[in-house]
């Protein structure tokens, strides 16, 4: 048997569709995949850096997160991993807040928070390694926004979020879309005053004008510019209320709701 040369862990960025992105964690020899909307960019990834797959992780059901699952189990019958009150009908291995999960092939142990608002049973897995602070958080927290509410509540997202803003700042945010430049556009608009946030459009606009991906981001870096994570401060809030999207005297949670409305035709 020969013992191929393993290397630290490392997470290569797998482009899909229009924007979407698929995670490959591997140390050079074995590979989990993170959310495979596709297989076919992730059997392509495997091929050309010789992996082999040894488990799938996912955050939610939707279709751009689990339909690469069935081709990738008929290549490789691996351990599929998820949220437990998400219908995923591959899961072989249901997760919920508080699980640790101890990824097959590979030295890295995971652990689940339980995240609704953008799918009911949404979850996130964080890697707490010291020196390599991860979060794979799917469709909750975006670089420079957050998803959708399609099945939650407001005060659900909003509690999901908190949860991943108590993350360490140095978190790599390990999001599923490219969606930071309209994120930021929206930003700018309810925070024109934040000079973090100008500094953050200029850089991400050069890394998009050169063909590079925004993401990951961290954890600090969207507490410093993201709305969704400061929908209690006076200037966004104030853009709410002239905007006619929120009475003066209203509750944070009302702030965080019409945000996200606001968002949802910006």
């Amino acid at each position: 048997m020969i013992n191929l040369p393993r290397s630290a862990l490392r997470v290569l960025t797998v482009p899909a569709f229009k924007d979407n992105y698929l995670w490959l964690v591997h140390d050079g020899v074995n590979a989990a995949v993170v959310d495979p909307g596709d297989s076919e960019p992730i059997l392509a990834a495997l091929a050309a850096h010789k992996l082999t797959l040894t488990a799938i992780l996912l955050t939610h059901h939707h279709a751009d997160h689990i339909g690469g699952v069935p081709k990738l189990l008929a290549h490789a019958p691996v351990p599929v991993f998820g949220p437990r009150n998400d219908n995923i009908s591959a899961l072989t291995q249901p997760l919920g807040e508080g699980d640790q999960v101890a990824v097959p092939g590979l030295d890295l142990t995971l652990r689940v928070l339980d995240v609704p608002g953008h799918t009911s049973g949404h979850i996130a897995y964080v890697r707490e390694t010291p020196g390599a602070h991860w979060l794979f958080c799917g469709d909750t927290l975006f670089a420079g926004g957050c998803g959708r509410i399609f099945e939650g509540t407001p005060a659900q997202m909003a509690d999901s979020l908190g949860k991943l803003a108590a993350l360490p700042d140095d978190t790599a945010v390990y999001c599923a879309h490219e969606y930071t430049l309209a994120n930021l556009r929206f930003a700018s608009a309810v925070e024109p005053g934040n000079q973090a946030l100008r500094r953050r459009v200029s850089v991400e606009g050069a890394k998009r004008a050169a063909g590079e991906p925004t993401v990951p981001s961290n954890i600090g870096l969207e507490k410093a510019t993201n709305p969704f994570l400061r929908y209690r401060e006076a200037e966004i809030v104030a853009s709410l209320v002239a905007a006619d999207k929120l009475a003066a005297d209203a509750a944070p949670l009302a702030a965080f709701a019409a945000l996200r409305e606001w968002k949802n035709t910006f």
